[in-house]
């Protein structure tokens, strides 16, 4: 029976963007940026950002370097935040709904800490709440030190929310992030990067 439901954050709750960031990173002097940003595991100094081995700071110096000019962190966030297109309604709805039903409701998400300025920040919907007021608890890979697809990632989430993989629905739409999960034994379901999935999720639960 499932009793938790585990989303990503980006492609999932948020439609991204890819396009746009690439973009911006380019427009702060990141020449080869549509090689630096990947859709769904980042790589470079972009990695060792969203695994939590340098931090925002360093990130920043390493980037004014490559760029060959001081960036700003807004500048940095900026940029970052280019990911993010649009945050529909109907997935927050949606979150709060599962929550109401009984069900845990839980991110699990590649991410860094430019992005969760804003994820975590009373803009995040427009309605004055952050990420917080939708889910029962965050996983962050930059905080955990482990990005997706590794296995270690689900079992550190598995292991604090104390259920077993069976006992998990993992919503992701990245293909070898749902394999890794479905390989441990969780339900997964992959959905487009800004399907509507609100309907698919609610009949899965329910039948």
């Amino acid at each position: 029976m499932i009793k938790t439901i585990i989303f990503d954050l980006g492609g999932v709750i948020i439609t991204l963007d890819q396009p746009e960031a690439i973009r911006r990173f380019q427009q702060l002097g990141l020449q080869d940026a549509v090689s630096q940003l990947d859709t769904y595991t980042q790589g470079g100094i972009f990695g060792e950002l969203e695994e939590g081995k340098i931090s925002a700071e360093t990130f920043r110096q390493e980037l004014s370097r490559m760029a060959g000019r001081e960036l700003t962190y807004d500048e940095c966030r900026h940029a970052w935040l280019g990911y993010a297109k649009e945050v529909p309604q109907r997935n927050l709805d949606t979150l709060l709904r599962l929550r109401s039903e009984g069900y845990r409701v839980v991110l699990l998400s590649n991410t860094n800490p430019y992005m969760m300025s804003w994820v975590r920040s009373a803009e995040f919907d427009g309605h004055g709440h952050s990420i917080d007021y939708y889910m029962d608890a965050c996983y962050c890979s930059y905080e955990l030190g482990v990005m997706k697809p590794s296995q270690n990632f689900f079992h550190k989430v598995l292991m604090a929310e104390h259920i077993s993989p069976a006992e998990a629905l993992f919503i992701d739409d990245g293909p070898r992030n749902v394999a890794a999960a479905s390989q441990m034994g969780m339900r997964t379901y992959c959905p487009k990067n800004g399907q509507d999935w609100t309907h698919e999720i609610i009949n899965y639960i329910t039948t």
